[in-house]
């Protein structure tokens, strides 16, 4: 079965405040979705939404395929070394040692692997959280501001990740208020506030 993310009227309210409402897009192999917006609009939100973790409001969500969300808790020990705490979730995920290794160097973590993660910097940490992501495996990536703490080197190899991942027929959705210069349709989340 093909890969497929789709959400139809869909609505947040966080406390008594309606964030936004009538949010609706399907996503298939090789497409991508930019939700834009100003921080506190509920970018973060609508990618829980998507993701399972957070119950909408109203409308519905399906999906068809496994689902690897990126967000601002990496979920690594920060007591392990790097190799450890990927090499955690690598034996969760079914990640092969060799991915596991081949997927840090092409993000610049090799030579740390032996680093505790609480001396990663903020960049760095991204890019683990990367590397995790590749590990799993999925075709469908939910990144939530992905570009966050990340060096214009950074920047440009998350857009080249993702457009990867979207040439071998993966779905994204990257809630960003920065640029995101990969090929995505644009939704802006101001344009649902309620």
């Amino acid at each position: 079965m093909q890969a497929r993310l789709a959400a139809k009227d869909i609505a947040c309210r966080r406390g008594d405040r309606l964030l936004f409402r009538g949010v609706s897009c399907a996503l298939a192999p090789g497409e991508a979705l930019h939700v834009a917006g100003a921080n506190g609009i509920g970018k973060s939100s609508l990618i829980r939404i998507l993701a399972g973790l957070l119950r909408p409001f109203a409308g519905d969500v399906t999906r068809n395929g496994g689902i690897g969300l990126l967000d601002e808790r990496p979920a690594l020990d920060p007591q392990a070394s790097l190799q450890a705490a990927l090499g955690f979730w690598a034996a969760l995920d079914g990640t092969k040692p060799m991915a596991l290794t081949e997927h840090a160097d092409a993000l610049g973590l090799y030579n740390l692997f032996d680093v505790p993660v609480r001396y990663l910097s903020t960049g760095q940490t991204k890019r683990a959280a990367l590397a995790r992501l590749l590990g799993q495996g999925v075709p469908i990536w939910l990144l939530d501001e992905p570009l966050n703490g990340l060096d214009t080197r950074g920047v440009a190899l998350v857009e080249e990740l993702v457009a990867h991942h979207l040439t071998n027929g993966g779905i994204a959705v990257i809630a960003s208020h920065q640029r995101f210069t990969a090929p995505a349709a644009t939704l802006t989340l101001a344009e649902f506030a309620a």
